[in-house]
């Protein structure tokens, strides 16, 4: 759940601040992306979190990307909620598996997803900065949903 430039990488995708410049222009695109579900966590009227469900490659896939909580919201259920509100929009529009990345040193985050079902697809995962490690690749099945 990284968030945004600037904001505190503790769980996530990707990093905050110091980011790599084409980090920052994946997390500048993706609310322009066609189709995608953005979401906006509010707990006592401030925005505290935010998540996309983004259309994968095919109908039967889709995306949970941009997933990201204010570390004063931890703990508190938003990724939960977060979670469990772009599962049932992918369900609704008929995905069969919602599929996400993490980096892969990022336990509170995997911790997270593995909650809610998610388990290490055994793919790699987008190249890391270092141009070495990749991101880590879950997906979660919807048929149950």
């Amino acid at each position: 759940m990284d968030g945004p430039p600037g904001a505190d990488p503790d769980i996530g995708t990707e990093t905050g601040e110091g980011a790599h410049p084409q980090q920052l222009q994946r997390w500048r695109a993706r609310p322009s992306i066609p189709g995608a579900h953005d979401l906006v966590a509010l707990l006592e009227s401030l925005p505290v979190g935010m998540a996309s469900g983004v259309p994968g490659e095919g109908a039967e896939n889709v995306e949970l990307n941009s997933m990201w909580v204010n570390p004063t919201a931890r703990g508190k259920g938003v990724g939960d909620y977060l979670i469990q509100a772009v599962v049932r929009w992918a369900a609704e529009r008929g995905a069969t598996t919602l599929r996400l990345s993490v980096m892969p040193d990022n336990r509170k985050a995997t911790a997270l997803y593995e909650r809610h079902g998610f388990t290490d697809t055994g793919e790699p995962g987008d190249l890391l900065p270092d141009g070495v490690g990749r991101e880590r690749v879950m997906a979660k099945s919807l048929a149950a949903v």
